[in-house]
């Protein structure tokens, strides 16, 4: 016997369960803004439950697991009711619902249907839910995260903070016929998981008639403004869309705190777990030493960041070396200087601070077409790492390889710790550590075609999904249309593109693996070393080095005005799993108005939606 679909009290969970009750409540709270030097009041729409920290209510709480576990969510919306989630909304791609929720784990892969993945879910005000999430025994560790993702609220509620870390750690170790997890060859080295979030809270005039009132705006620049006794939240759609985000003036948040500061010792290997969890921002994440004499002020507006950053943090580049895309592990570390983060974005670096002092965490420029809002953003303080004394160090490079070569001959089995040292020396090889093999070509039995389009001609904007590189096919998201039946143990060879602006492509369940992505003269700007230089001059960092790496968002460039589009060709697989799910703009707003196409996958042999699970149930909640 359930209540509202949760078990009855009093059951203790198995030990490979991870159980958590999250509520989901507006909470009262504060976000400090820099600008004022203040902490502005704002009351958001968040969980609330186990392990969530009281001091910052709008970050998640961060769920561990290993593979073969089973994560069960409780989710209670406690939310006051909201009339348009009576599944009779007539405008689909029309923001509403904003108190309906579900959960989305982005990355996993896992049963996308049932109590499962599920995200065509809609747990209305007042109704509990168990989420169930059964991680097969094989499935990759690495650094994935979950938040809510219920179409036409999914960019409100995740932009208010409701998301989190989801971490699968691994323990199996390689031999000579099997891959092993990349965290056992770095054990030992102390992690930061490290929560990038985009909360964009508005405080407001007084509406009328019921309406949301004008966002409060500072004379001279347009930006948010909060007085000291108003509360800031995130109620419209309003507060979406280019240029809003860098006109807000908000900043970013790393695990609920603006411009936080790090602490660590010099010499000391660190495991960065970078997500993405925001809404309306690209970040271009890049570490330099800050100058000896530099001091932040009590205030610290974006003009004076922009100042601050050019005086102070001009010293040297901390690299960052790249050992996981997304939650998977590389075939060799990347090295660079500069790190790109899209929407929905995981990196794992490994970090080496040189010596002691104190070194900035900056959101460097990036070029109109390599960003989310297009708007050429400018540089922004994120936070200040102080490196205490430790030991120094002349070559990183050689120091990492030195230390994982330590590690290797310590913790890996006799019979294979030659072969994994030996890969470690030539280029800090992780081959024995990837969770996928590559897809060859033999492989591919059928094609898939995709392209992104946003017809301006039309007021609201309409946003829309293709089939191929025609307008004339592309189509809003429907809820009752299924846009793509694939065949559960095939490979689809796809191709992406966008004909408009640029845009972050996801899909649920299944990763893929990076094949190509030619610019619009036809280069592969995927490869090593390769530079991608075509928006206006401007070096976009983000491609170089992606070539045959797997992840499950990917940046989608398109140059505009009349630049021309790039060609993403990828490979996937379809494994273990039927069902229905979806892909989408990683951008979210843009997702809740139309960019998102309904995808089931079938058994072999049927073209039947009801042979994709339990797509025939009435559970499109949200039209």
């Amino acid at each position: 016997m359930t209540i509202q679909g949760l078990p009855l009290p009093g059951l203790e969970p198995l030990e490979h369960e991870r159980v958590l009750d999250l509520k989901v409540v507006y909470t009262d709270g504060y976000i400090f803004n820099p600008a004022t030097g203040r902490n502005d009041k704002v009351r958001l729409r968040s969980y609330n439950g186990t392990d969530v920290d009281p001091t910052t209510p709008y970050v998640s709480p961060t769920i561990e697991v290993k593979p073969g576990d089973t994560i069960r969510v409780n989710l209670r919306n406690e939310l006051p009711q909201d009339p348009t989630c009576d599944g009779a909304h007539p405008h689909a791609n029309t923001p509403h619902c904003f108190n309906g929720t579900n959960l989305h784990t982005h990355g996993l892969w896992v049963n996308p249907a049932g109590n499962g993945d599920n995200v065509l879910l809609s747990i209305n005000p007042g109704v509990s839910f168990q989420y169930e999430y059964n991680i097969p025994s094989d499935h990759p560790a690495g650094t994935f995260w979950y938040h809510t993702h219920r179409h036409g609220s999914t960019a409100l509620q995740v932009s208010s903070g409701m998301a989190g870390a989801l971490i699968v750690r691994g323990v199996r170790l390689p031999g000579l016929t099997k891959q092993g997890d990349l965290d056992t060859v770095l054990r030992g080295i102390p992690e930061r998981i490290l929560m990038f979030q985009q909360i964009q809270y508005a405080c407001r005039k007084p509406g009328v008639d019921g309406k949301l009132g004008d966002i409060k705006l500072n004379s001279d620049n347009k930006s948010y403004r909060c007085d000291p006794d108003d509360v800031g939240g995130i109620e419209g759609y309003d507060q979406f869309g280019p240029p809003t985000w860098g006109n807000s003036g908000r900043y970013t948040s790393i695990n609920g705190l603006v411009i936080p500061t790090f602490k660590t010792k010099a010499g000391q290997l660190e495991r960065w777990r970078m997500i993405h969890g925001g809404v309306r921002d690209t970040i271009t994440l890049k570490i330099v030493e800050m100058q000896a004499s530099a001091q932040l002020a009590a205030t610290f507006t974006k003009t004076d960041a922009a100042a601050f950053l050019k005086q102070s943090c001009n010293g040297a580049t901390v690299a960052q070396d790249l050992v996981a895309a997304d939650g998977l592990t590389l075939a060799k570390v990347h090295r660079s200087d500069v790190t790109t983060f899209q929407p929905g974005y995981r990196f794992d670096s490994i970090m080496i601070f040189p010596k002691p002092g104190r070194f900035c965490v900056v959101n460097m420029s990036a070029p109109k077409a390599g960003s989310v809002n297009a708007d050429d953003p400018g540089p922004e303080l994120l936070g200040i790492v102080e490196v205490e004394g430790g030991t120094d160090v002349a070559d990183p490079s050689i120091f990492l390889k030195d230390a994982l070569v330590a590690n290797a001959r310590n913790e890996m089995p006799s019979d294979i710790a030659a072969t994994i040292i030996a890969d470690l020396e030539a280029g800090l090889k992780l081959t024995r550590f990837t969770p996928h093999p590559d897809i060859a070509d033999d492989e591919v039995i059928g094609k898939q075609e995709l392209t992104f389009f946003i017809d301006t001609s039309v007021n609201p904007l309409k946003f829309s999904v293709s089939n191929t590189a025609s307008a004339a096919d592309a189509n809003p998201y429907d809820p009752d249309r299924i846009d793509r039946k694939l065949t559960l143990g095939t490979v689809d060879e796809w191709a992406l593109q966008s004909a408009f602006v640029s845009h972050p492509f996801h899909i649920h369940i299944n990763p893929f693996q990076i094949v190509s992505i030619l610019d619009p003269k036809g280069r592969d700007v995927s490869a090593e070393g390769m530079i991608d230089d075509a928006d206006n001059g401007k070096v976009d960092p983000q491609y170089p080095g992606l070539k045959g790496v797997w992840k499950d968002t990917l940046w989608i460039k398109s140059l505009e005005p009349g630049g021309g589009m790039y060609k993403i060709t990828v490979r996937t697989r379809y494994q273990r799993y039927i069902g229905q799910f979806v892909l989408h703009c990683h951008i979210l707003d843009h997702e809740d108005q139309g960019m998102m196409q309904n995808v089931a996958i079938v058994l072999p042999g049927s073209n039947t939606v009801s042979d994709a699970g339990d797509a025939d149930i009435e559970q499109h909640m949200h039209k």
